[in-house]
């Protein structure tokens, strides 16, 4: 082969290798780029435990249909045994349901792992007449902080999944708390590097609560946090 022919041909390499990077690089980089987007979303679960309450539930599914949010309701069994119509509008309006615990007394359900798939399985009984099947979400009644392993494995064991938070109104914490209080507290309390479990309660007891919400929604929105049931 003469010097003029390898010439051309490692010219018409070259060439190729241009195209290929021309052409096919830019579709790799937008798939990449389009990926990361799609993960990197800021996402927040808002998330109430121990009801449903006559008084307060339904005034915070009134909030969140009117700002087209969905959210996640740990419900105690004890206190849905009679307000399973609001059981039925939190499915309804697209919301998840998840095992709070039946009683809620801790002295019962962590007295033994036993103990504690009963309670279970006595609120998730009810949850199935409501949504025609069990659900697997599942919250410690005080979250799972500092429980034994073995209570811990027989709920995962169980085929549960359990939720803890990262922030909090703190509408269990402060006593007689103004909606502004708690609406401080549900903005500060979050680490702003991660998704964000954030704890409320819709007991009959936290009007506030459902006082605060518009303002605490309106405030993530305002961050471009997009909101999800777990």
């Amino acid at each position: 082969m003469n010097n003029r022919n390898f010439t051309a041909i490692c010219a018409a390499l070259l060439m190729c290798a241009f195209l290929i990077v021309f052409y096919v690089s830019p579709k790799i980089a937008k798939s990449t780029v389009a990926f990361a987007e799609t993960n990197s979303e800021k996402v927040i679960y808002l998330t109430f435990d121990d009801g449903p309450s006559d008084r307060v539930t339904p005034k915070i599914l009134d909030v969140l249909k009117e700002e087209g949010v969905k959210a996640t309701f740990f419900i105690v069994g004890k206190n849905a045994e009679t307000r399973k119509y609001l059981i039925k509008r939190e499915i309804d309006e697209g919301h998840s349901v998840g095992v709070h615990s039946y009683s809620h007394v801790y002295r019962e359900i962590y007295s033994s792992p036993e103990n504690l798939i009963n309670d279970i399985d006595r609120c998730n009984k009810i949850i199935k007449e409501v949504a025609g099947k069990p659900t697997t979400l599942y919250r410690f009644p005080g979250g799972s902080y500092g429980l034994s392993t073995s209570l811990v494995n027989a709920v995962t064991n169980h085929g549960m999944k359990y939720y803890d938070w990262n922030a909090s109104t703190r509408d269990a914490e402060i006593y007689k708390a103004t909606p502004e209080q708690l609406f401080q507290s549900a903005v500060n309390t979050p680490k702003y590097d991660e998704d964000i479990i954030l704890l409320a309660h819709d007991t009959t007891n936290k009007t506030a609560t459902a006082d605060a919400l518009k303002s605490i929604i309106e405030h993530f929105k305002s961050l471009d946090y997009v909101f999800a049931a777990l």
